[in-house]
């Protein structure tokens, strides 16, 4: 696995880069060495978040986890990515399409689903232009932390979203 580590607000050490390339490193088992790891670590205040980013095929496995302590960060996210990787094994690699980034034992292991993901209610709408502030109003009067939208500006289908701190996010296709 091939890591790639970068650090805002905080410079990344060698005890740290130790640190992450060992205990997310045990993800080894589970990804070819051309696989690569996108890892950043930040720190806010008091908040110390580590984010890591693996993108396979068509997929992108992500973990962000935050704590007073990057070292115990570090250790929840790989917990976490691991427990992801066991739960959706059969989905990430069951077209044999993402195979290629995954070792064989990960691809060959059966692994009890915890929880099947299961689609329990469909709703259908009208989808009408509207800009992205308008969405957002929309959103807030629905009650809903999304909204999707055909955005007027673009004649797209974007994605607005309640972000932390009362701010909001949107997201639209690159093409």
């Amino acid at each position: 696995m091939k890591f790639i580590i970068v650090g805002k607000n905080i410079e990344v050490t060698p005890g740290l880069r130790s640190a992450v390339e060992e205990k997310i490193g045990k993800l080894e088992k589970y990804f070819t060495q051309e696989t690569e790891i996108h890892v950043t670590l930040s720190v806010e205040k008091e908040r110390q978040k580590i984010e890591v980013t693996i993108p396979v095929k068509g997929n992108i496995i992500r973990s962000e986890q935050v704590s007073n302590d990057m070292y115990v960060s570090i250790d929840l996210v790989e917990e976490i990515i691991e427990r992801q990787l066991k739960k959706y094994k059969n989905k990430l690699v069951e077209r044999k399409q993402n195979a290629d980034f995954f070792k064989q034992d990960y691809i060959d292991k059966e692994f009890m689903d915890e929880e099947e993901v299961k689609i329990i209610r469909s709703k259908k709408f009208d989808i009408e232009p509207m800009y992205p502030e308008d969405a957002c109003v929309q959103m807030e009067l629905l009650g809903h932390n999304f909204y999707v939208f055909n955005n007027a500006e673009t004649d797209r289908i974007c994605v607005v979203y309640k972000r932390k701190g009362n701010t909001y996010g949107m997201i639209e296709p690159e093409k």
